[in-house]
């Protein structure tokens, strides 16, 4: 869709639209065909159960007991920046999502796992391409919001999950976490490290129309007293949504992480991981003239006989030093390295040239196609980091302090690219054009190199009030320059990004805080004709937050709440003109609880958001809402362990979404919607072996809506949710 095209090289701004991709049902139209992963972790089990079946016909009090506990606690977010403090001790609003809420959820992107985040929406979610999401309202930025084991990396890119330990969102300004960045926060991954016991452990699932999958998970230690640890993570996966004209999308995983102990007082670890996905992607509807049509069924409109699958190759590592020194100081130095390989194609609709209108369809359903193809992307990111963490007494006064360096370097390459009109489509997706894929258009090569210098620092001042205040210092080079050797730039910004906070614990882990911050981002006019300062940088572009807060934690409740205030500078993008122009205001509340009570676990949370533009030069949209931005959302997740049946989980969620304006004018609105997810778990012994069952149910009760309205370069699109999907999977642990 459009999307691949505007978030190519040849745009300056990514940005983003399309509905999150269906799970897999586990009704079969035709008998899934198993890949050379899912036979071998299958004959592994087979082969355990022979070994062990004997062992069946113990007693059962003879058995090992089945391992039904509660989740562990989760580990403070690293994204924070201030080391091992609890997230409850923090002035600060964020999110850890661990690996049994992924496994929970059958989720295979970050989109899958939103529903556990009420501040987080869906911002450009297709099948088939890489995420988009919003915090707060704001959609993050790909290059520069995103992190990987605390490193910064470009999420241009699908990445994997099944190697994710856990996904930590922080949510709001980020100024003193990131040189650059959009507003909304952060997201970092955090992948699964060697364990201190043995594991094995395989997994196969299977779901609509033949689609099947498997994963293998193996960990082990060696030498004296575990110092040498590994673990493996394999997996792949063949699928066949419940989407019309879809052919088989294609995903491999491999990954292995390493660490030495080698001493009491260091640890040096290091992983690497390699990841591929082949498929299309799936581009949306439209408005019909003025009118809003009635949601649909999910439907490919990139179906032409000459489409193409997108590639995504990745190559990311990690190595990090961590070493204890004396009086509790801390000396960490790590280097992570990103290499992406993408052929970006699509067959996508834009606009309605026979009425010589582009931001919407014909209103009898047809719409321009466009041959879109960027062969051989080429993405670089190389980054280290090294930082002390120094805590330190002044007087009756005790200070967490950290300071640090971080340096980075992205080059990305491209070709010459394909974006040509080709004919007309239909809503139905039926109609066929002629292709046209003559890479005629110059795309646009980047390079960065950043170094940015840190330090934070928390001040306990005794009687629970702790001060905070963190300060990053960024000077950034940047340069760009066509593939046909045209219109090179080159600029360089400082910027600092400064932050405050002031909190004070009334009980034990039961704090009030309030916080200020400023972020930062770097922007420069799109290098195309169109503009007339094509190339020319703007200015810095700071962002300001103020939030104010409370939570709290004890054996069986978290809660959480915060009032937010957000100012951003808006970019006007209305050709010839790109420039600053007013600001984006978005004020907020956001709060979250989770609560036990026997064998039920509930968990809420909610934030209702008023988003307006304001001091645009064009009065006319001065206090209207942006588009997409829902005005509130709800999330609620329940789980029952049920006695009477030992192993068994009962669980069931619930996603509400306000309304959208879909044009600029609020002209037209978007319904609100809402969701309802089920899913059961069985956990049983069978011999020494632990097997785990799960089933779930997606849109339990078929809800049709329009879930998202961005508008993409002038273009307004529309994607539905998916449709009732169920999925089926079983692990086996040794």
């Amino acid at each position: 869709m459009m999307a691949h095209a505007l978030s190519s090289p040849a745009c300056a701004r990514s940005a983003a639209a399309s509905g999150s991709e269906a799970l897999l049902p586990c009704a079969l139209s035709r008998p899934p065909r198993l890949s050379a992963l899912a036979l071998a972790v299958l004959a592994c089990m087979s082969a355990q159960a022979q070994q062990v079946g004997a062992e069946e016909a113990q007693p059962a009090a003879m058995l090992p007991p089945i391992k039904a506990t509660a989740p562990a606690a989760l580990p403070p977010p690293s994204i924070a920046g201030f080391g091992d403090r609890p997230l409850v001790s923090l002035p600060l609003q964020a999110q850890v999502i661990g690996r049994a809420q992924m496994e929970e959820t059958g989720a295979r992107r970050l989109a899958d796992v939103l529903r556990f985040e009420a501040s987080a929406t869906d911002a450009y979610n297709s099948l088939g391409y890489w995420d988009y999401i919003a915090l707060r309202g704001f959609v993050i930025d790909q290059r520069f919001n995103y992190r990987r084991e605390g490193l910064p990396i470009n999420a241009e890119t699908v990445i994997p999950l099944e190697n994710k330990e856990r996904i930590e969102i922080m949510k709001g300004t980020s100024g003193i976490q990131s040189g650059t960045s959009a507003p909304g926060g952060l997201v970092n991954y955090v992948v699964k490290r060697p364990t201190q016991a043995p594991l094995r452990s395989g997994t196969v699932k299977v779901g609509e129309r033949g689609s099947v999958g498997a994963a293998v998970d193996l960990s082990e230690r060696a030498g004296a007293d575990g110092a040498l640890g590994y673990r493996i993570n394999l997996a792949h996966e063949s699928r066949d949504p419940a989407v019309d004209d879809y052919p088989r999308q294609r995903r491999s995983l491999a990954a292995m992480a390493t660490d030495w102990r080698f001493s009491a007082d260091t640890l040096v670890s290091a992983e690497l991981e390699w990841s591929r996905q082949v498929g299309p992607s799936v581009p949306g509807y439209s408005l019909l003239g003025a009118v809003l049509p009635e949601a649909r069924r999910p439907a490919n409109l990139n179906n032409q006989p000459w489409s193409q699958p997108n590639r995504f190759d990745a190559l990311t590592g990690t190595v990090r030093w961590d070493h204890k020194l004396a009086d509790g100081w801390r000396w960490v130095a790590e280097a992570g390295s990103q290499r992406l390989t993408t052929d970006d194609r699509l067959a996508y609709p834009y606009g309605c040239s026979a009425a010589d209108v582009y931001d919407r369809y014909c209103t009898d359903g047809t719409f321009d196609v466009y041959d879109f193809r960027s062969e051989n992307e080429h993405r670089r990111l190389h980054s280290a980091q090294t930082f002390l963490q120094m805590p330190l007494s002044t007087g009756a006064l005790k200070h967490d302090l950290k300071v640090g360096v971080l340096v980075s370097r992205t080059h990305n390459s491209f070709n010459p690219q394909a974006n040509n009109l080709v004919g007309t489509g239909n809503v139905d997706g039926n109609a066929v054009t002629p292709s046209n894929g003559a890479a005629t258009d110059p795309s646009t090569n980047r390079a960065e190199r950043t170094i940015e210098a840190f330090a934070s620092d928390a001040v306990d001042w005794g009687q629970g009030w702790t001060s905070w205040w963190g300060l990053r210092q960024t000077h950034l080079n940047r340069k760009s320059v066509r593939t046909d050797g045209s219109r090179a730039t080159a600029y360089s910004q400082s910027v600092t990004t400064p932050w405050l906070a002031l909190s004070y614990e009334w009980r034990p882990q039961h704090h009030v805080y309030a916080s200020w911050g400023q972020g930062a981002e770097s922007d420069v006019v799109p290098n195309r004709d169109i503009y007339t300062r094509a190339g020319e940088a703007l200015p810095v572009l700071k962002s300001r937050q103020w939030e104010v807060g409370a939570k709290g934690a004890s054996q069986r409740t978290d809660w959480a709440v915060a009032y937010f205030d957000i100012n951003r500078p808006a970019v006007t993008d209305n050709p010839p003109v790109y420039a600053v122009d007013g600001r984006h205001r978005h004020r907020g509340v956001e709060a979250s609880i989770g609560q036990e009570i026997g064998a039920w676990r509930l968990s809420a949370g909610a934030m209702a958001l008023h988003a307006r533009r304001q001091g645009a030069s064009d009065a006319t949209l001065n206090g209207l809402q942006p588009v997409n931005v829902p005005k509130h959302t709800l999330r609620l997740q329940t789980r029952y362990r049920v006695a009477e049946v030992p192993g068994l989980d009962l669980q069931a969620g619930l996603s509400h979404e306000g309304r959208r304006t879909v044009l600029p004018d609020e002209s037209i609105e978007l319904p609100s919607w809402t969701r309802t997810d089920v899913s059961a778990s069985y956990t049983q012994r069978v011999g020494q072996a632990q097997w785990q069952w799960r089933v779930g149910v997606d849109n339990l009760f078929d809800k049709r809506a329009w879930k998202e309205s961005p508008t993409q370069y002038g273009h307004v699109y529309l994607f539905p949710l998916e449709a009732r999907t169920v999925r089926v999977s079983l692990r086996v642990d040794l």
